[in-house]
């Protein structure tokens, strides 16, 4: 694992340490068991793309990004764009994130579904995911490695719905065996964090049959979502190009239209159907 990769995922163990000693296993994973509804992310896919829209105050390649983010206040007016879900970055050190984000996106997004975006590692991390209001939850192969097929089946447990993160060919058929409903696939390389777009032109013929697919990374315009939504995209991660603009729900319209004037749309979509 390269040094900046390895130094979020110690990170990440660090802070998960300190609340593991703060609420034990066993009182979260009871809290988490007790509700197991969850809100489906096909049922918010409209005809044409879906757009996850992302709750992200920083990274460790561009740095602060939106720092002074209300995140109940920006998950509304995801919801008024017209987004399929909500991401929320939850890492603190390194993407500013908080699990208090996710839980006020989730009480701001009505009954849109919520993902939870972070480097889990372990159950405790799924349960607390299920406490704080998630519906899905980011697994990344290539932190996770062989224990992604065990975390797929656990995620299931909490009524959490797994999000299965690749990035080349070896985590794909990885993602594969482990079950996954949702692949994500990355643009983004976790170890230089250059950004490739033919990562996700490569990747989605090799997609598990009946999986929905999600590109990730490096998407900022309509030409950019149609392109791979023609190739077989189902939805798209959309962080920065959102949380920039100051009209997140024009640049969500913006996205899947290639307009921002809500009336407008209808007139400008023109998507292929999918094949049966």
């Amino acid at each position: 694992m390269a040094q900046h990769l390895s130094r979020i995922v110690s990170a990440v163990r660090e802070e998960l340490a300190e609340r593991k000693a703060a609420v034990p296993f066993p009182e979260i994973a009871d809290n988490a068991r007790a509700d197991q509804s969850r809100r489906d992310i096909r049922n918010f896919l409209r005809e044409g793309p879906g757009i996850i829209a992302e709750i992200k105050r920083a990274s460790p390649s561009r740095g602060w990004i939106r720092k002074d983010l209300d995140a109940a206040g920006i998950a509304r007016s995801y919801v008024s764009g017209g987004a399929c879900a909500v991401s929320v970055l939850t890492e603190n050190r390194f993407f500013g994130g908080s699990l208090r984000d996710l839980s006020e996106a989730r009480a701001a997004c009505g009954d849109l579904p919520v993902l939870r975006k972070d480097f889990v590692l372990d159950e405790y991390m799924l349960a607390e995911s299920r406490v704080n209001g998630a519906d899905l939850v980011l697994l990344i192969v290539g932190v996770l490695g062989r224990k992604t097929a065990e975390m797929v089946r656990r995620a299931a447990e909490y009524g959490l719905e797994p999000l299965v993160e690749v990035h080349d060919e070896e985590e794909m058929r990885v993602a594969a065996d482990s079950g996954a409903t949702i692949v994500g696939i990355n643009n983004r390389d976790l170890v230089s964090l250059r950004v490739d777009p033919d990562t996700a032109a490569r990747l989605i013929p090799l997609s598990p049959s009946g999986a929905l697919k999600v590109v990730e990374s490096g998407i900022s315009s309509h030409a950019e979502v149609k392109r791979f939504y023609d190739m077989g995209a189902d939805a798209f991660l959309v962080g920065e190009a959102i949380v920039r603009s100051p009209d997140a729900a024009g640049t969500i319209r913006m996205l899947r239209s290639g307009v921002y004037n809500k009336e407008s749309e209808k007139e400008r979509i023109e998507w292929k159907p999918r094949s049966s």
